[in-house]
């Protein structure tokens, strides 16, 4: 179990494009992740998990959220939104959901930005069912460009976790939001990006994103495709995208 530095639990109320004021929430250490992303801006991850356990007692959260919110609304700051972006995957925490009923009673909608790696596992779709947003990862629906770009843990299947997300889009009854991370070379063209769209037209989200690498990656020669080549794909699909850089 991680040591306790409550100042590192939380962070915010920031501005946010999807939230409003948004104070994060921290609870997953660096760098635990079911995926070692080759864009992610928190860098490579050294060891890949795919069971959830434990890293920080829901309570020792609370308690740091319920500072942070004190101290927001003493400064007079509103917050919309509580959301668990963390430096790793927030759906390897076995106590997640734990950790989303003790938030509860401040009244502040919750979010949850995951990879969507996990939610092929029931328990894990049982505890994101409890927030009022999610954000799901999917960068591709080729075996060989997820492997790529997303470059998951060995035991980890594409084929599951897609259905999972459909499994989950199905109970789920919040705002579900996706994101495709698009990258020069490995998924920025007509076919694969046509290909996520018709997956994510069965699911239905409130709003798909398109996301660009801009942050420094993890990995070297990591670049976002440029805004030509990705128009004329974006074009083809009837799925509609909301274009982000982040």
């Amino acid at each position: 179990m991680a040591t306790t530095d409550q100042t590192l639990l939380t962070s915010g109320p920031v501005p946010s494009r999807r939230h409003g004021r948004s104070l994060g929430i921290n609870n997953i250490p660096p760098k635990c992740c079911s995926y070692s992303c080759v864009y992610c801006q928190v860098g490579r991850t050294l060891q890949r998990e795919i069971k959830p356990h434990t890293f920080y007692q829901p309570e020792e959260i609370q308690r740091a959220v319920v500072a942070q919110v004190e101290a927001a609304h003493r400064a007079g700051e509103v917050i919309d939104y509580l959301t668990f972006v963390p430096d790793g995957e927030p759906t390897l925490d076995v106590h997640l959901g734990e950790t989303i009923d003790l938030l509860r009673p401040l009244g502040i909608k919750i979010a949850v930005i995951s990879n969507g790696s996990l939610v092929w596992r029931e328990e894990v779709r049982s505890r994101l069912s409890k927030v009022d947003w999610v954000s799901l990862n999917v960068d591709a629906v080729d075996e060989v460009m997820w492997r790529q770009a997303n470059r998951p843990h060995d035991d980890l299947r594409l084929p599951d976790i897609l259905q999972g997300i459909e499994r989950f889009s199905q109970q789920f009854q919040g705002k579900l939001c996706t994101e495709t991370m698009l990258v020069e070379g490995i998924n920025d063209s007509q076919v694969p990006v046509a290909a996520v769209a018709k997956f994510l037209a069965k699911i239905k989200p409130h709003t798909a994103y398109l996301s660009i690498p801009t942050r420094p990656p993890a990995e070297e020669g990591i670049r976002a495709p440029s805004e030509e080549v990705i128009t004329a794909p974006i074009k083809c699909c009837r799925q509609r995208f909301r274009w982000w850089n982040t």
